[in-house]
């Protein structure tokens, strides 16, 4: 586990966002507890929680885009130093722009959260049958719940955008979410079968 603490020194004296503890082990539980064994992770980061979900089982394989290249490079290097290059795969790209055709048991967004919407909707086409989409950050700090803390424009443009996005969540017709106030509140979503 020390690889995953010097990761999260770094990502903190160099200001990266990385997960939170509560809302990472939430989902490292999920996978666990469900079986998961491919995950698609939207916003790499530096690989702190690429590398949580991959540890999460043995045969677990995470497939993680990220677009912005220092990012990229410097969790090239943690999977090496966490010898789990053979279960993570890191792909230099802008998710929204990015094709797929493979599947996976759980999706999970934590990229720029003004496209969330455009995110889902590209994505949902990857979801295994019973497979979760889950979202990240869906309290931006508390902001989401009471957008006094921030008098900054753009932040408050950003937080109506998760807010729009819960809306899209909550009145979705083809999946049914769950949300958990763990870490930074999270959405899980499961495809309602018809």
């Amino acid at each position: 586990m020390s690889e995953l603490s010097s990761i999260k020194i770094y990502a903190k004296k160099n200001s990266v966002p990385i997960m939170q503890d509560e809302g990472s082990d939430f989902i490292c539980n999920y996978i666990k507890e469900h079986d998961v064994k491919s995950v698609l992770e939207i916003g790499t980061a530096i690989g702190y929680s690429t590398i949580k979900f991959a540890l999460s089982g043995s045969d677990v394989k995470v497939t993680s885009i990220e677009i912005d290249i220092d990012r990229h490079v410097k969790a090239k290097q943690n999977v090496s130093d966490a010898k789990l290059s053979d279960r993570i795969t890191l792909i230099l790209a802008d998710a929204a722009q990015l094709e797929l055709d493979e599947k996976f048991d759980l999706i999970f967004i934590d990229g720029p959260k003004a496209q969330y919407i455009k995110l889902f909707e590209k994505y949902k086409h990857n979801l295994r049958e019973g497979g979760v989409i889950v979202s990240d950050n869906l309290s931006f700090h508390g902001m989401v719940e009471d957008l006094t803390l921030t008098h900054n424009y753009s932040t408050k443009k950003l937080v109506k955008k998760i807010q729009k996005y819960i809306d899209f969540l909550e009145n979705n017709v083809e999946f049914e979410t769950v949300f958990y106030n763990f870490g930074d509140k999270i959405g899980v979503s499961r495809k309602i079968s018809r």
